[in-house]
């Protein structure tokens, strides 16, 4: 499973989804939306922080830590 986070370099949430990640040992990728026009373009991104699975997007908010569970299938 990969697991990207594409979020502007000042999108305050995107630190709490990485530590989200980390809590649940989930290896990640950070994609800024300033260096990669071509994927904002491709997924249509409005807005900060979104998470792709498997270059799906699969939330395009600031999800909580049962939502990512859930979104990544992880048991507790």
């Amino acid at each position: 499973m990969k697991v990207q986070i594409i979020a502007t370099h000042q999108c305050t949430h995107r630190v709490n989804l990485e530590n989200e990640l980390s809590h649940l040992g989930v290896p990640y990728e950070v994609l800024y939306v300033e260096d990669n026009p071509d994927l904002v373009a491709r997924h249509q991104i409005r807005h900060s922080p979104n998470l792709l699975v498997d270059d799906q997007i699969v939330c395009r908010e600031q999800p909580t830590e049962s939502q990512l569970r859930e979104l990544l299938k992880i048991s507790n």
